[in-house]
């Protein structure tokens, strides 16, 4: 954003044309915030940043829904992040340590020694590391301003904690989990007689009474031959459909038909169950207090952002900016 005292916002909002330092400067004003402008090129590019952001998460319907539904809010959005800079640099808040130590655990989990190797890694990906840290400064300095005046007034006692966990229940109960050992027949690599042979074969050696992870071992086409087809666990609706359908029938030991997947058959064997159970408050205190607090942060804050914006000089020139700019970067 660009700071300037209101002097000359009052003269750009005339619309003037200065020279400064020999270039003549003429510039769109969206909006002015107490001592700062918004213009539309800060407008634009923060635009930009958004529907590139939003190409590559979703896309289709839900990205056009969820753009217009972003996109209608930019600009209060730019306002408000501007009024929490203002009122960090106005308690000088510095969070020189907390961006600090969030770099080093980002070099730490890419195995890097330097900034200047991080800064490499953002270069190759087309990414500006400095303004990467200057964004991500921005972002602590304003979660820490609505700390300071929203976060240090929120107490949640242990009667409310409790309180919570016992009326959501759900929130805190794990679903049932299946451990699964799996034999599979490729539809890719076999013809549709070759697979009937096999899926043939392999059930008369398990009705001999050949052990299952054996056969698996002998006989699957699947990633976990090696080891004997152990599928690992997974949790009530992790599945997928047309295994969770038959799975969560058997008994520990059962074995499902064979069932249709996109790229062959599996056969599939219940090796454990555990059943769904509610976790101890012990075990969840302190994830309940959080939600409590985060729920209540998000109330708090929203009428504090509200009073900041009641005592500040807001004036939006320009209503409409989406209209005076090119939509699609």
């Amino acid at each position: 954003m660009n700071r300037i005292k209101i002097a000359l916002a009052a003269l750009l909002l005339l619309g003037l044309t200065g020279l400064i330092r020999g270039q003549a400067v003429v510039e769109a004003i969206v909006a002015v915030v107490n001592d700062e402008i918004i213009t539309l090129s800060d407008f634009k590019v923060q635009h930009d940043l958004l529907y590139r952001e939003l190409r590559s998460q979703v896309q289709g319907e839900e990205f056009q829904k969820q753009y217009e539904f972003a996109a209608g809010y930019l600009l209060e959005n730019m306002i408000m992040n501007i009024l929490l800079l203002q009122k960090a640099r106005e308690l000088d808040i510095d969070v020189t340590e907390q961006l600090n130590m969030f770099i080093e655990n980002i070099k730490q989990e890419n195995n890097l020694e330097s900034d200047a190797q991080l800064k490499a890694e953002f270069e190759k990906q087309g990414g500006d590391f400095e303004a990467w840290k200057s964004q991500m400064r921005e972002s602590y300095m304003r979660d820490m301003a609505v700390y300071a005046e929203v976060g240090r007034s929120i107490v949640v006692d242990d009667a409310e904690i409790f309180n919570y966990y016992r009326q959501h229940p759900d929130e805190f109960t794990l679903p049932p989990e299946y451990r699964l050992r799996g034999i599979f027949v490729s539809s890719e690599d076999n013809s549709e007689e070759d697979a009937g042979r096999k899926k043939k074969e392999i059930l008369g050696l398990l009705e001999a009474g050949e052990d299952f992870g054996s056969v698996a071992g002998t006989h699957s086409e699947g990633p976990n031959k090696d080891k004997q087809g152990d599928l690992g666990s997974f949790k009530q609706g992790d599945m997928l459909d047309a295994f969770e359908q038959e799975v969560t029938e058997l008994d520990e030991g059962g074995v499902t038909p064979w069932i249709s997947i996109q790229s062959g058959w599996y056969l599939l064997r219940l090796e454990e169950k555990t059943e769904s159970r509610l976790l101890p408050f012990d075990e969840v205190r302190d994830q309940v207090q959080e939600k409590i607090f985060q729920e209540r942060s998000q109330v708090e804050k929203q009428k504090y952002l509200e009073r900041l914006k009641a005592k500040s000089y807001i004036k939006i020139l320009i209503e409409d900016p989406l209209a005076r700019i090119e939509r699609r970067p």
